[in-house]
């Protein structure tokens, strides 16, 4: 598969999820307060790269315009597979523990309230280790996307 497939393979189901779910944030839209534990919250299906126990909401923004936020779900023991994204990330864990590898990096294990900022283009993985499900926050400079690494 090709990258820019890949690309649009996320974006589209990104903005299924949207448009199934009602999510129309825009960057210049009123400001939204949304907790990960909020029955309200829309969460669909994350796209192929992450088969599984995997959800995502977009909170604010057009995934494929810069600056959208999502919260991230997984389930206990879930693996990220190797991957890079063309944008910068700013991460929030909000529930769980979750140990993310950066390469060049030292394992880094997130809990709740850490921060963690993941340069664009650097292959990283993850694992929520917890026996709870993994939730993070993460805020995309760019337009959101995933593309997996060969190791």
């Amino acid at each position: 598969m090709t990258k820019a497939y890949l690309t649009m393979t996320l974006l589209g189901a990104v903005l299924a999820t949207m448009a199934t779910h009602g999510h129309s944030q825009t960057s210049g839209g009123p400001a939204l307060a949304a907790a990960a534990s909020d029955p309200k919250l829309d969460w669909g299906a994350c796209p192929p790269i992450f088969p599984g126990d995997c959800k995502i909401a977009v909170l604010h923004g057009d995934p494929s315009q810069p600056n959208a936020d999502v919260f991230l779900k997984v389930g206990a023991g879930y693996r990220l597979p190797l991957h890079r994204h063309t944008s910068a990330e700013r991460m929030v864990l909000v529930a769980g523990q979750l140990r993310v590898k950066y390469e060049g990096a030292k394992a880094a294990m997130l809990k709740p309230g850490t921060y963690a900022y993941g340069p664009a283009g650097l292959p990283h993985d993850g694992a929520c280790v917890s026996r709870t499900p993994c939730t993070l926050f993460i805020a995309f400079e760019g337009p959101v996307d995933a593309q997996p690494v060969a190791k």
